[in-house]
């Protein structure tokens, strides 16, 4: 069986829907019949509560993998989506980043701490916290198989963007020579405006190739579905953001040249 890949979900800009599409993208691989990891690596647990479980009650979390404490399989929890799994956050994940400074090899403890775990799952998502700090370079040393980036198509995102892409290649130099952005997926998109597809098209041509095909649209069932612990397909499954989602899901497993697999979930 070959290795799974490893992506990190990540853009510093905060509200560009990353966690929504970390969990969402990774519902709809499982629903497709794939096995999936989330890893939430932002101490604020979004993507935690999103899939229905508290932060604050849980015995084991990320911190404790960081710490050596535990292994990947003691923390991973199942979800209410047959076939996707969750390695949790938790608050104490805020003190990580202090205790990471002093640690040798400090980039790569997360890289060293899910060894192996790319053999278990067909795609592993690092939800990344928004911010370009010591968590996130973990989690792009980690993501051997590339970066999902999410940019809000509400305004010119240029200058973040390219800010971000100057990290990623200085990680990629000098710690994960195999760092590469696996696609730029225009999110919160809005039909009605010209904005939204003046900011998409201006995109595609500072990023030829690297754009999904598929825009999220702004959705209020988008918005909802965290509250209640599911994904967008427990949630509102016949929706335009559901639907959204899904085909990215494809464009992705295409762009990663995974096989497809034969059986469909459903949840």
């Amino acid at each position: 069986m070959p290795a799974g890949r490893i992506l990190a979900v990540a853009n510093q800009k905060g509200g560009v829907g990353k966690t929504t599409t970390a969990v969402n993208v990774a519902a709809a691989l499982a629903r497709s019949g794939y096995s999936v990891l989330v890893v939430d690596f932002d101490p604020q647990a979004n993507a935690t509560s999103s899939l229905g479980l508290d932060p604050r009650v849980l015995q084991g979390n990320v911190y404790h993998l960081l710490s050596g404490e535990v292994q990947p399989s003691d923390i991973v929890q199942e979800t209410s989506t047959p076939g996707l799994y969750l390695i949790p956050a938790g608050p104490d994940l805020a003190g990580a980043e202090v205790e990471l400074v002093s640690m040798g090899g400090r980039e790569s403890i997360l890289r060293d701490a899910l060894a192996g775990v790319e053999q278990q799952y067909d795609v592993t998502f690092v939800d990344c916290p928004p911010s370009l700090s010591l968590l996130t370079v973990n989690a792009l040393v980690a993501a051997r198989n590339g970066v999902l980036v999410p940019v809000q198509t509400e305004y010119l995102p240029l200058e973040g963007l390219s800010r971000l892409m100057e990290t990623l290649e200085v990680v990629r130099l000098r710690f994960n020579r195999m760092l590469r952005v696996v696609g730029i997926l225009m999110t919160m998109y809005d039909a009605r405006t010209n904005l939204s597809a003046e900011v998409v098209q201006e995109v595609r041509a500072h990023f030829p190739g690297l754009v999904f095909q598929e825009a999220i649209p702004r959705s209020v069932r988008l918005s909802e579905a965290p509250s209640r612990g599911v994904s967008i397909f427990g949630h509102a499954p016949t929706s335009a953001g559901a639907l959204s989602y899904a085909l990215v899901a494809e464009e992705l497993v295409y762009r990663l040249g995974i096989p497809a697999r034969r059986e469909a979930r459903h949840g």
